[in-house]
């Protein structure tokens, strides 16, 4: 069965509001590499969208889901509980940044995460206000939309969003919009559209993900905790996907001086099997009712089993310093890279959550064609990439953290021929 094929069958069979970033259909994968339906090669700089952070198929994973296999694959956690759902929890609890007692709930998705952070912010305060950021990305639900900072696609043609949520400008210093410009922002919406003390939670990207893989300055880190502090504001943290290793911390708060209150995560956390969850203080995590939160498959065992197996595979493996190594090396090349071509506006990111912003070659405005035109070169060479950004003009870099030296070698020397190449055709 070729691509072709399936392209066919699927544009047939699956709706079209579910977007593609390429027409590669994977029928195996190991590590950082991915083999197609007609056996062609890639090497996969996506990762699921920074999902399988140990590989795919890393051999531990694996061997921890088969084996839970074995013992039972659902009960539901709420009728008939299981000790690796605690155990996780406790490693959580354990794991995410904070000196304070802490408590978790599993969910399934992202999405699910952030919005049962909100239902907890919420119940814990009595309050109903959310602000978040433009540029942010929390999900496809209609609090996940609504929290999101960008129209196009994922609020576009779905009507009205939640009420009671407020945006504020994300500081990007290359769009000229500064740490003070954002607190002033936040300061006028409490001066003149909404009481601080009706506000339940702040949420926040460390690093903005969908928005352009933009790193929340410490400034603002500092502030946002100053204000929640004084006003009785919940702070969240959305981990989902600088979570896990990715930006050379187990979670990218680590290198704040401050902490969230409530931190949200999937993505990561198992490896590929669907799994997501909530961690935070003890006080707020414990202002739900009984039943006010879960759901019939968070915490599924099969995925609990692959997170124990993520998180040893993290430790044992050293993948916080390795992504920092990798993520050093990457940008290396692509300042090399940049010194020829102009239109690389800027190169960011901490560990290996690394970034191009892509502008025309005097820098004044945004170049999705010809970001467009290095992915469509990579995926021609065998190099997976990802767009992003409010613009359409960052490529991100989300390789596995257990990538091969050989195979990383490899993947930066596609990624200068195809950003080389579309710079010639720009240039034609």
């Amino acid at each position: 069965m070729t691509n072709a094929d399936l392209l066919t069958r699927r544009n047939n069979a699956v709706a079209r509001g579910v977007g593609m970033q390429t027409n590669v259909y994977a029928t195996r994968a190991s590590n950082a590499e991915v083999w197609d339906s007609e056996g062609a090669k890639y090497i996969d700089f996506a990762s699921g969208i920074a999902v399988v952070n140990t590989g795919h198929c890393h051999p531990k994973l694996v061997q921890a889901v088969a084996s839970q296999l074995q013992d039972f694959t659902h009960t539901c956690h709420q009728v008939l509980p299981y000790e690796n759902y605690i155990h996780l929890a406790e490693r959580l609890n354990h794991a995410v940044p904070g000196d304070f007692d802490k408590k978790t709930i599993f969910v399934t998705t992202g999405a699910e995460a952030v919005e049962n952070a909100v239902k907890i912010a919420r119940a814990a305060t009595g309050r109903e206000a959310i602000v978040a950021f433009g540029g942010g990305f929390h999900g496809r639900t209609f609090m996940g939309m609504s929290l999101t900072g960008k129209v196009a696609p994922y609020k576009k043609g779905f009507g009205s969003m939640m009420p009671d949520v407020f945006h504020i400008p994300f500081p990007v210093e290359l769009h000229e919009t500064s740490t003070n410009a954002s607190l002033s922002s936040l300061d006028r919406l409490f001066a003149t559209d909404l009481d601080p003390n009706r506000v339940a939670a702040i949420i926040i990207e460390p690093v903005q993900g969908e928005g352009g893989f933009y790193p929340a300055p410490a400034e603002l880190m500092n502030e946002l905790r100053s204000i929640c502090d004084r006003y009785g504001i919940v702070l969240i943290a959305d981990e989902v996907q600088t979570g896990f290793a990715r930006t050379g911390h187990l979670f990218a708060m680590e290198a704040y001086e401050v902490t969230a209150d409530l931190t949200t995560m999937a993505k990561g956390l198992a490896g590929g099997l669907p799994l997501a969850a909530v961690t935070g203080r003890a006080d707020l995590m414990d202002a739900a009712e009984p039943g006010g939160l879960g759901g019939t498959y968070g915490g599924n065992p099969l995925g609990i089993a692959a997170a124990h197996a993520v998180l040893d595979i993290i430790r044992e493996e050293n993948l916080c310093a390795r992504a920092s190594e990798l993520g050093s090396a990457l940008k290396q090349r692509l300042k090399k890279i940049s010194e020829v071509v102009p239109e690389i506006a800027d190169i960011r990111g901490p560990g290996f959550m690394v970034a191009i912003e892509l502008n025309s070659p005097d820098g004044q405005k945004p170049n999705p064609e010809m970001t467009n035109r290095v992915k469509s070169e990579a995926l021609a060479r065998g190099l997976i990439l990802l767009s992003c950004g409010v613009r359409g003009n960052v490529i991100r870099f989300l390789a596995p953290l257990t990538i091969e030296e050989s195979t990383f070698r490899d993947a930066l020397d596609i990624l200068e021929a195809s950003v080389l190449a579309a710079r010639e055709e720009n240039d034609a």
